[in-house]
């Protein structure tokens, strides 16, 4: 559906595009990932302070943790946005969970990213999380920067973490800065591009950025240096460039190289050359693939984005809900009028933000690859996709298939109202799956989820933002199954039936066993209610947007 305000031809709409960088920080969990995400914007300007200090001095949490939970736990819970410049360039940084638990919602942030920046701790190395994750950028096409993060303590040496890398994921890594020292004595960087040694002034916890010192290699042992450390740098320097390993540019995009930066966020050593070397070598918007016929929609077509988070309350002074919009082509305006390729209905977007964390600003324009948040867009849901004139349908965002499974009740029975509320809004986020029983419906339905942490936030939600009291109770049930077959072949193996926010029948099985004798007899009769958590990384490239 048109505006009259459409220009014929957006004259800047391609320079614009190309200043844009869209990405997610991924991480296993306490490598540093929220750590770095505040020290890019202390370094961008975007914040005068970072939040971890003000954290400790003044019950403050870090600017990407908007949920109390979060400030309670210590971790991320839920995706944040975060917008900001820096130099010639516009970030869109997409700050994730790292536990496994909200790996589904770190699945979905990952849908709508350009790039990624994957931060490993140096004395752990590659873990679970870690693996996981890189694998799901390798699949779904999405070029990966690596931050080798904590080199202000011991950690492993730096060679023998390249090796990791290129042994785990199947990657070239090519540093282009390489760690001195032990973080302990001294800690500083080489500049491998520049050929010059870098240390940053040490500030009060690292929350303002510290003068960065720098001198040339040529000129010997820096100060502060042990002159051993100093030597055996320059002997693994000697090994690299022997190696002869460059950096190109179209290996990194199509997944054959990883940069590799050495640092610490804490200290905010190597994290402006970070930032500048990501923006540098990450891809601006590309053309997103319809669905299912693969074709690709330019930058420069008509409006066209998805939606791939729901989130409600993130401001107590704003009951409302947000969709975070991904523009895939062409330019976002203010006021605009869309068509919802999956309801066939146009929806006017009056209001629509920049999104700051919990944050936001009235935004009349975007982009293709800015994140823009609509507000109250009712009936939009994860997966949708809006467009203006031509018609396109992007492919759907898969979900998880749960292997959690509780029941939760209202206590207070004045509060159902509420209650209801609540339970639809969550389940639209994506925070759990509600599923109801016959007979029962909303008064006990049962939550199911990926992992245990998502029914503490469920339940904490609905008791902070809709005032309800609850009880959640486990159950016996280890995995749900779409019904496709007839209900009767599904029903004599004892296993409960209950219908999704779809209208679809589910199955609930309480043994492995079950599952895997109804489909020995019925085949077909039960299919996954989607993908499976430890399979997400094999969801490929093919559906990508």
């Amino acid at each position: 559906m048109s505006t009259d305000t459409q220009p014929q031809a957006d004259s800047t709409l391609a320079a614009e595009v190309a200043t844009r960088r869209t990405f997610a920080i991924i991480s296993h969990p306490d490598a540093g990932k929220t750590t770095l995400t505040e020290k890019f914007l202390l370094f961008s300007g975007a914040i005068e302070e970072a939040g971890a200090v003000k954290a400790r001095r003044q019950a403050r949490s870090t600017t990407s943790d908007w949920m109390e939970l979060e400030r309670q736990r210590g971790i991320s819970i839920s995706s944040t946005v975060l917008r900001f410049t820096h130099g010639p360039w516009t970030f869109n940084l997409l700050d994730t969970p790292g536990h496994a638990d909200f790996s589904e919602d770190t699945y979905r942030t990952l849908w709508a990213a350009d790039a990624a920046v994957v931060v490993i701790d140096r004395a752990r190395g590659i873990e679970t999380q870690t693996r996981k994750l890189y694998r799901v950028c390798r699949n779904r096409g999405v070029p990966v920067i690596t931050f080798i993060n904590k080199c202000d303590r011991p950690g492993r040496a730096p060679l023998e973490l390249m090796d990791e890398i290129e042994t785990e994921f199947g990657i070239q890594p090519v540093p282009l800065t390489w760690p001195v020292g032990d973080g302990i004595v001294y800690s500083g960087l080489i500049d491998r591009q520049q050929g010059v040694v870098v240390s940053v002034q040490r500030t009060a916890h690292g929350a303002s950025a510290g003068q960065e010192r720098v001198q040339p290699i040529a000129d010997g042992v820096p100060a502060g240096c042990p002159p051993g450390d100093w030597q055996e740098t320059l002997d693994e320097l000697e090994l690299l460039d022997h190696a002869g390993d460059a950096l190109d540019p179209a290996a990194v995009l199509a997944g054959r190289q990883t940069p590799v930066y050495f640092g610490s966020a804490l200290t905010n050593l190597g994290v402006q050359r970070l930032l500048e070397g990501f923006a540098a070598v990450a891809p601006s918007p590309r053309a997103a693939l319809g669905f299912p016929d693969g074709e690709p929609r330019p930058i420069d077509a008509p409006f066209s984005g998805f939606v791939f988070k729901i989130q409600a309350n993130t401001d107590p002074r704003h009951r409302d809900r947000i969709a975070f919009l991904r523009i895939t082509s062409g330019r976002f305006r203010r006021g605009m009028t869309v068509m919802d390729a999956r309801t066939e209905r146009p929806i006017t977007l009056r209001f629509a933000h920049e999104l700051f964390g919990r944050e936001r600003v009235t935004i009349d324009d975007a982009v293709a690859g800015d994140i823009v948040g609509t507000v109250n867009a009712n009936g939009v849901l994860v997966g949708d996709t809006l467009y203006e004139d031509d018609p396109v349908t992007f492919a759907p965002i898969p979900t998880f298939a749960p292997e959690r499974f509780v029941t939760v009740r209202n206590v207070d029975s004045g509060r159902y109202k509420r209650f209801r509320l609540g339970i639809v809004q969550l389940d639209e986020e994506g925070v759990v799956h509600v599923l109801r029983r016959p007979g029962i419906g909303d008064q006990e339905p049962i939550f199911a989820a990926v992992g245990d942490l998502q029914f503490e936030v469920a339940k904490y939600r609905l008791e902070n933002e809709f005032g309800c009291r609850v009880e959640l109770r486990p159950t016996s049930y280890v995995a749900a199954r779409l019904v496709v077959g007839a209900h009767e072949d599904v029903q004599g193996y004892g296993v409960s039936l209950v219908e999704d926010s779809r209208g679809r029948t589910v199955a609930l099985f309480g043994s492995a066993t079950t599952l895997a004798r109804l489909l020995e007899r019925h085949p077909g009769s039960v299919v996954p209610i989607g993908i499976d958590a430890s399979e997400a990384a094999t969801y490929g490239v093919a559906v990508r947007p």
